[in-house]
């Protein structure tokens, strides 16, 4: 079990309720994690609906979804950035 830093930003954070928190886990992956959310509540279940609709980053770097978890402190789940 591990602790990590879980942060929500834009509509994710809209659909959550809070920008960020704590939680234990036993998952590996970032998609595992996205799995025990999901199956948490209703708000977890509807931000993480469409994945494609979703970027992850992994102790403030850009990661995939598979990016295993072991050592990381902190996960953040946003919608893709738009271009200007």
């Amino acid at each position: 079990m591990m602790k990590l830093d879980v942060l929500y930003f834009a509509w994710v954070r809209e659909r959550i309720g809070e920008p960020r928190e704590t939680v234990e886990t036993d998952a590996a992956t970032v998609a595992d994690l996205v799995g025990e959310l999901s199956a948490r509540e209703e708000r977890y279940a509807v931000a993480f609906s469409d994945l494609s609709a979703l970027r992850v980053a992994v102790d403030q770097e850009l990661a995939e979804f598979d990016a295993p978890l072991q050592g990381v402190r902190e996960v953040a789940f946003f919608p893709p950035m738009t271009g200007g």
